[in-house]
């Protein structure tokens, strides 16, 4: 099978799809899946990483939606060569003008490519509904109708990262009328095995950690992953048990003003750090080191850290508002509440509560949720699948 991949950019720094791509093309390479990206960068040199496979970039787009005119041109002049499209994301110039293309081809050729779409989350309800996203909101009911229930609907399938998602999908616009809807699932490299040289670069980062587990959030510091409800929940047990394990909250985003808000409510316990983003060998001494991650998010599709938890085998304490919750839940891997202040006391304190042999049994089906949901070999096969099926 000949696979090409269309996204805005390659570069890292925007995010969970253009590293998805990264993570599974060496696998699907394994199972005689041939891959080539077109993509809006200027160049991929830029990036400090050395892929081995082909970019083939077009220029950036100087525009917020990302109009990118050589696409369509570029997509009608190359679409021959492959068996499948897969469109990464959505909202975008490269989304409609890929349906564009095929369909102008289908005018005149009775051999084409399949076309697939991977929203990567972008259908969920909860960018309908959050307050400080009106505006946004508002700009896509209105591209909803003009142009992104035709990528949707006119695609040949549309892929998701796992159950939730799918379900979700389904309620957020009227006229959703995928031909098909396909759960192909999501995966993850596995983690670089354990040493004491992350240890000794997490106390570098993190003087104030105590040398003992204690429970890690990891990601962005942003509104929609529910820090304050993990604050919040956290002083209210400081009041009521001894000896809580300290909590560390490290991701990017600190100085943004629910940053300093989270700053703020966390100068009321010494246990609560804050240190900054955390990567390479600190990020996996945090993981390894910790007793059990914790999300409260009000919306998260897939969760990437949520799942290199599972891997480093350690519980996640997570809101059912994580896409992958009933993995998670029906595995045994972590503990599941809603996305309320009060449900996350209750997940604390849930955690908190188990015996020692309890959470022993619950870090090891943690490791068995990856081993047998998230791998990325299964990952990739479970893609392979879902673009074969008719």
């Amino acid at each position: 099978m000949n696979l090409l991949h269309v996204i805005t950019s390659m570069d890292p720094k925007e995010g969970g799809p253009c590293q998805g791509i990264r993570n599974v093309i060496p696998e699907l390479e394994k199972n005689n899946v041939s891959n080539e990206v077109v993509s809006f960068d200027e160049s991929t040199s830029n990036f400090g990483i050395k892929d081995n496979f082909t970019i083939h970039t077009l220029g950036q787009s100087s525009t917020p939606w990302k109009y990118q005119k050589k696409l369509i041109p570029w997509l009608l002049e190359n679409f021959q060569r492959f068996d499948v499209v897969m469109i990464h994301g959505l909202w975008l110039y490269h989304s409609q003008a890929t349906i564009e293309a095929i369909y102008k081809l289908k005018k005149t050729n009775t051999i084409y490519p399949k076309v697939f779409v991977m929203p990567h989350g972008m259908l969920d309800p909860y960018f309908q509904k959050a307050e400080e996203r009106k505006f946004k909101a508002l700009r896509n009911v209105v591209y909803w109708k003009l142009f992104e229930n035709n990528v949707i609907n006119k695609a040949d399938g549309v892929l998701f990262t796992c159950e939730e998602e799918l379900l979700l999908a389904r309620t957020t616009f009227p006229n959703y009328k995928p031909q098909r809807e396909i759960n192909v699932g999501y995966g993850i490299q596995a983690p670089p095995a354990y040493t004491e040289a992350m240890k000794a670069v997490l106390l570098e980062k993190v003087p104030q950690w105590d040398g003992k587990p204690f429970l890690i959030f990891l990601s962005r510091i942003h509104s929609k992953k529910g820090i304050d409800l993990l604050i919040k929940a956290y002083l209210k047990l400081e009041q009521e048990l001894r000896n809580l394990p300290q909590l560390i909250i490290a991701g990017p985003g600190l100085d943004s003003p629910y940053g300093k808000q989270i700053n703020d409510l966390s100068l009321n316990s010494e246990n609560i750090i804050l240190p900054g983003m955390l990567s390479g060998y600190a990020k996996w001494g945090a993981f390894y080191e910790s007793e059990a991650f914790v999300l409260p998010s009000h919306q998260e599709n897939f969760g990437i850290a949520v799942v290199e938890a599972l891997a480093c085998s350690k519980p996640v304490l997570i809101s059912d508002k994580v896409n992958i919750w009933r993995e998670i839940k029906s595995g045994q891997g972590g503990i599941v509440e809603k996305d309320t202040e009060a449900d996350t006391y209750k997940l604390l304190k849930k955690w908190l509560e188990l015996s020692s042999s309890e959470k022993i049994e619950m870090s090891e089906n943690a490791q068995k949720v990856y081993a047998t949901k998230f791998t990325i070999a299964q990952g990739a096969k479970s893609l392979i699948a879902g673009l074969n099926s008719n």
